[in-house]
């Protein structure tokens, strides 16, 4: 009786083992995944913060132009 419940046990073990070596891949599988994603989420955090100060910094330029040509600017 004996031999059987550690056989059962070790089944159980062995399916326990098996599961979790089953986890571990999916969990590589998604690191590799985000890892890849990685660059375009830093691209998109970065973008709108260019395109919202691109604008201004476009439109003083000209202004600066301006004041030079009339003498306004110091320096």
């Amino acid at each position: 009786m004996t031999d059987n419940v550690e056989n059962l046990i070790l089944e159980h073990l062995w399916a326990i083992r098996s599961d979790i070596g089953g986890i571990k891949d999916d969990v590589r599988e998604i690191k590799q995944r985000l890892t890849s994603l990685e660059p375009l989420r830093v691209f998109d955090a970065i973008t709108p913060t260019s395109r919202r100060y691109s604008r201004p910094a476009r439109m003083i330029r000209p202004f600066e132009r301006i004041e030079h040509r009339l003498d306004l600017a110091e320096g």
